[in-house]
């Protein structure tokens, strides 16, 4: 049975990762309703007083902190967490990316164990690779390898290994949540809007060599309603869900989209080499947090009204 979401209210809440595309949205609407702490290292000019002036309190805390003395003076009594923040592993290095990711976590649980929830945010990278639209589930076999960017899976994994034995150590309640592709009007957009800049730019798209990869988009309007029904599944041993949208989309189906809103033209070019998506089968989400309230199109539409409005045809297509 679909549990029902419900606003958060009196919550004393920790955010990671709090300036980027997925948590930021969920720090400011939570800080509404509830008291809200964001850790991070907040390298973006004036981030920390946008996020002050909706009510949230900042925290300087940089996971690659081998004292870890990063949490000294932030307060214990949080009832929920999200820990969104994550070394990507852009340097290519495997032994930092897993060190880094898992070590931070295990701190971060420790110091909030009191918490009645905990949410890792995870990703659908770490899946073995099948067919390019096969709908993976939480039981399908992962391996990790992801050739546009090698050590950040490598690094997720090695994180949902820290948190499953941290979650069960401590008795904390926890769900890890591996996040498909999250869009929305937020921050830079998402991966839609990066190949949209890409479109913008005249630069080629790879695509696979035959047929397209597929994703389960997410838009920040489902992705934040979504957050309490996860902290709701959350139990020992940790809750384990795909987290994306309820719709298969087609990279190039999007693209293609995007080329009719907008009149921009693409690039796609056949490669060996792609940025790889994931179609999740979203059944047991679906059963976590009921259904998803935006589409894919209308998504991808109000995301362009929003950060490219002079680009936007000003009408919708149900292609």
């Amino acid at each position: 049975m679909t549990r029902p979401t419900a606003p958060l209210t009196g919550k004393k809440i920790l955010v990671t990762g709090g300036t980027g595309q997925v948590a930021r949205p969920v720090a400011e609407a939570l800080a509404e309703r509830n008291e809200v702490w964001c850790l991070g290292r907040f390298g973006a000019p004036g981030v920390e007083a946008e996020l002050a002036s909706r009510g949230i309190t900042t925290v300087h805390w940089d996971m690659d902190d081998t004292a870890g003395d990063g949490l000294k003076g932030v307060p214990e009594d949080f009832t929920h967490v999200i820990h969104s923040a994550v070394r990507r592993g852009e340097d290519g290095d495997f032994n930092a990316a897993a060190e880094v990711n898992s070590v931070a976590a295990g701190r971060l649980m420790t110091h909030c164990r009191t918490a009645e929830a905990f949410l890792y945010v995870s990703t659908g990278a770490l899946y073995a690779r099948q067919e390019l639209d096969h709908p993976y589930t939480e039981t399908d076999p992962v391996d990790g390898v992801a050739d546009w960017l090698p050590a950040y899976p490598v690094g997720k994994i090695a994180t949902e290994g820290a948190v499953r034995a941290f979650a069960r150590v401590l008795d904390l309640p926890t769900t890890i949540a591996r996040l498909n592709i999250a869009y929305g009007p937020g921050g830079y957009g998402g991966v839609p809007m990066l190949y949209f800049k890409r479109m913008l730019a005249g630069e080629p798209i790879p695509v696979p060599l035959q047929g397209q990869n597929w994703c389960s988009l997410l838009h920040t309007d489902d992705l934040v309603a979504q957050v309490p029904a996860l902290w709701r599944a959350a139990g020992t041993p940790a809750t384990l869900v795909n987290w994306g949208g309820d719709e298969p989309v087609g990279i190039t189906d999007c693209i293609r989209h995007l080329e009719r809103l907008t009149g921009v033209s693409a690039r796609l070019v056949p490669s060996e080499v792609t940025r790889e998506t994931y179609r999740f089968d979203p059944t047991l989400r679906r059963e976590l947090t009921g259904p998803c309230t935006v589409g894919w199109r209308d998504g991808i539409r109000r995301t362009l009204e929003a950060l490219y409005p002079e680009h936007v045809h000003g009408r919708t297509t149900n292609g």
